[in-house]
């Protein structure tokens, strides 16, 4: 029956919860157990004293007595009230401190998954996972579980006096078991199905949301505020028909428990009054009413943990959900050699280089270059020839296919990660800019660095000026306040303020004007000074001073050298730069 509610895999994930986040709290957990039990028999108590009271009433009690038993009633809900206060407090206490360790393990290992996996994985997914998925795994843990312990003990302590009381009343009590087990059976497997339908819709609505934010420029400037309604609309439609499935799914169950407790209510009165009219039976009037209450005080808790088994797979999916994040392997940041020799200027060399990113689509084939120790170097080409790649693979964001990349002969899949990025310096076109001071999104290369090393880098990439202006003020969500050029500006100003051997500039400076970008390139020609400095450009005015240029084509290095010699082969080089001069004419 067990497998029935658990696959193997729900097995090892509770397993995993527990292990990782609930064992360091057990002690806690049964101080909560033991309260939940105390509770359970303040049930049975409470029948024990009606029994007393009704039979006061019935017999020829006094009514000192009467008074007696409704000041013990009164007494032992009065502590049932104070442990119904501690026992959630506990819980709440306990769920969400776990919790907080599952976000950060969360957050700490996906800032160690491979690119790639960002690459396949959209921002609403993650949102969902790390933000509402496991806000209701606490409240799952740290509410409904801990009410449904308290049911199942009131069930099991109370069934117990009931089976003390009269065990074949009781047996005939159970009649129903087996029609509730095959409800339950059913209604876990479609509710397993419905929430994992329900995240998915969930998640694709959080996408779009994030798309619709990102490109509120666009939609606003083509008009088409309308057509990103209708798109938003259809899939909150979408959550909206999972969500009204999934509710469906679990009304099921009260319903079919409810016309199972009016039956079993029928046979108990029936044949409860049957033996309270006999004389074979040890059964009076208040043992029949008290078993009554008793079956009511069994019913009502058992519909909730019948719930509770619907609301448990919804759990399990979500708790899969966030789990699976872990399955995927992190990089291993500190593994493998140091770099040696970081005083000197680095060389680069691509030796026969393969990389795809998706099976059977090659970006790169078979490349092969160098980027000399301390040269200008520059790389050229129509889009998707894999100019940007070259950047990534430096980096080693992505994992080659084929041949070997070398720093100063040394094989970069040898090298760890730590060591080798921090003799990398990019500046790109993908900035990531933070809501702010602009010295706080600046200093975000360096944590430590002083307020006069944050505004002399300022100084160097010519954002001073802009610094003086917001005194200090956010620049807003993803830097919205500022325009392309402002941010790609930030971006190299963390350069200035930590510099490295190797600096990457992957259009760096395709957002600024034409005044500003000549002030900003001969800022980069004294930052470049004994740097191996690579530069992916579309606008070839920027590096004929280049001291090696690459030409891409199709994954392939068609054409190298500077720019004087390229410009007179009458290739492919020279087809960009005329190009580039009917664009401007």
């Amino acid at each position: 029956m067990l497998n029935r509610f658990f696959s193997k895999r729900d097995k090892e994930n509770l397993a995993w919860f527990w292990q990782s986040y609930m064992r360091a709290r057990a002690k806690w957990l049964i101080f909560v157990f033991l309260l939940i039990i105390f509770q359970g028999f303040v049930y049975q108590q409470f029948l024990v004293l009606t029994e007393s009271g009704l039979r006061v009433i019935f017999s020829s009690g006094t009514f000192s007595e009467l008074i007696w038993v409704c000041l013990a009633i009164l007494i032992i809900f009065t502590v049932r009230a104070f442990t119904s206060f501690v026992i959630p407090t506990i819980s709440a206490k306990l769920s969400t401190s776990a919790l907080l360790e599952l976000r950060h393990d969360l957050t700490q290992h996906i800032l160690r998954l491979p690119q790639s996996y960002f690459d396949k994985t959209s921002s609403g997914d993650l949102i969902l996972r790390l933000v509402n998925q496991v806000q209701e795994l606490s409240t799952f843990v740290g509410q409904t579980t801990v009410k449904a312990m308290r049911d199942t003990a009131t069930v099991v302590i109370v069934s117990g006096y009931l089976v003390y009381k009269n065990i074949l009343l009781f047996s005939i009590a159970l009649v129903v078991i087996p029609l509730i087990a095959l409800l339950m059976i059913a209604v876990v497997r479609r509710a397993r199905k419905m929430q994992a339908l329900t995240q998915t819709a969930i998640g694709k609505f959080i996408t779009n949301i994030d798309e619709m934010k990102s490109g509120m420029r666009t939609i606003k400037m083509s008009g088409q505020e309308q057509t990103e309604a209708n798109r938003i609309q259809s899939s909150a439609l979408e959550i909206k028909r999972q969500t009204f499935r999934l509710m469906r799914t679990h009304a099921f169950t009260p319903p079919v428990i409810d016309l199972s407790s009016a039956f079993v209510y029928m046979l108990v009165i029936g044949v409860g009054g049957y033996m309270a009219l006999s004389d074979q039976y040890a059964m009076d009037g208040a043992s029949i009413i008290t078993f009554l209450i008793g079956l009511v005080l069994v019913f009502d808790p058992a519909r909730n943990v019948a719930q509770f088994l619907t609301q448990l797979q919804s759990s399990l999916v979500l708790l899969e959900s966030v789990r699976s994040i872990f399955d995927v392997a992190g990089e291993d940041l500190k593994s493998g050699k140091p770099i040696q020799n970081t005083s000197e200027p680095f060389s680069i060399k691509f030796e026969d280089v393969s990389f795809s990113y998706k099976r059977n689509l090659k970006t790169l084939n078979g490349i092969s270059l160098e980027f000399k120790a301390g040269t200008k170097n520059a790389i050229v080409g129509s889009t998707g020839s894999g100019k940007t790649t070259i950047l990534n693979l430096i980096g080693k964001l992505y994992a080659i296919d084929e041949g070997k990349i070398t720093l100063n002969g040394q094989d970069i899949s040898d090298l760890s990660l730590t060591s080798l990025r921090d003799q990398i310096s990019i500046v790109s076109q993908d900035i990531v800019i933070f809501d702010q001071s602009l010295e706080d999104n600046i200093r975000y290369a360096k944590p430590e660095a002083t307020d006069a090393e944050v505004f002399k880098a300022a100084k160097e990439a010519k954002i001073e000026g802009l610094i003086e202006e917001r005194s200090g003020g956010p620049v807003g969500p993803k830097g919205s306040q500022l325009s392309g050029g402002q941010k790609q500006r930030v971006a190299l100003a963390r350069t200035f303020l930590k510099p490295a051997p190797i600096l990457l500039l992957d259009e760096a400076t395709s957002a600024l004007d034409s005044i500003t970008e000549a002030s900003i390139a001969k800022a980069l020609m004294k930052l470049g000074k004994n740097r191996t400095t690579i530069i992916v450009a579309h606008k070839l005015d920027l590096i004929k001073d280049a001291d090696m240029i690459f030409v891409l084509e199709g994954g392939r290095v068609v054409e190298s050298g500077d720019h004087e010699k390229l410009s007179k082969s009458g290739k492919f080089y020279t087809s960009l730069l005329e190009a580039q001069k009917v664009n401007h004419n």
